[in-house]
């Protein structure tokens, strides 16, 4: 298959694209990328289309965040996020439909944490806003096309690199491998959530 994995110079993107590329032809996109795309410039999006034309499937690794206090001292750094990380990826999908071949898929990247985290308030409005978007999306794809989110939580290797403790986390081949489930498998309108194998 032919994979377009945008965010694919970060943790859990590099570790997707490096999973699906032992047996697919994977495309490497990013804002660092060769192949560039920033999810808050909508244009950007279709200039990346235009370039890679079409795929079998689209994932959305590039979805961070921060932790940001619900006591926020502006409106703007409260909701610093919801252009790139949700409207951005609602964007991303509504693109994509035009160029996946019938039957693919498109995977966004949520990020539910099982506990609140302070400062998580924000970012669990932008997640289950995006794993309501993917269930109801579904219905309407077009060709079979199908429409999921993988939720990874806290990543082990991030939460290394933070100098905090990695226990609580993920593994990023084991996040990776959920992504990779969903691509290869045929649910449709679901939120995966990755745990240790």
């Amino acid at each position: 298959m032919k994979i377009l994995v945008i965010g694919a110079t970060g943790t859990i993107g590099r570790a997707v694209a490096d999973a699906l590329a032992t047996e697919h032809e994977v495309i490497r996109a990013s804002r660092d990328a060769s192949t560039r795309v920033d999810l808050e410039i909508p244009a950007s999006i279709d200039a990346l289309f235009r370039s890679v034309g079409t795929v079998d499937a689209v994932i959305c690794c590039a979805a961070g965040g921060r932790l940001t206090p619900l006591s926020s001292p502006s409106d703007d750094a409260f909701t610093l996020g919801l252009k790139g990380k949700l409207l951005g990826q609602v964007a991303l999908v509504r693109r994509a439909v035009d160029h996946v071949r019938d039957g693919g898929s498109i995977t966004l990247t949520s990020g539910t944490f099982q506990e609140p985290t302070p400062g998580s308030s924000f970012g669990a409005l932008v997640n289950a806003g995006l794993e309501a978007f993917v269930r109801a999306a579904a219905i309407e794809m077009p060709r079979g096309l199908r429409v999921n989110a993988v939720s990874p939580g806290w990543v082990q290797e991030t939460l290394e690199e933070l100098g905090m403790d990695p226990k609580g986390g993920t593994p990023v081949r084991d996040v990776a491998h959920a992504y990779v489930e969903v691509v290869m498998g045929q649910t449709r309108g679901r939120t995966l959530t990755p745990s240790p194998r």
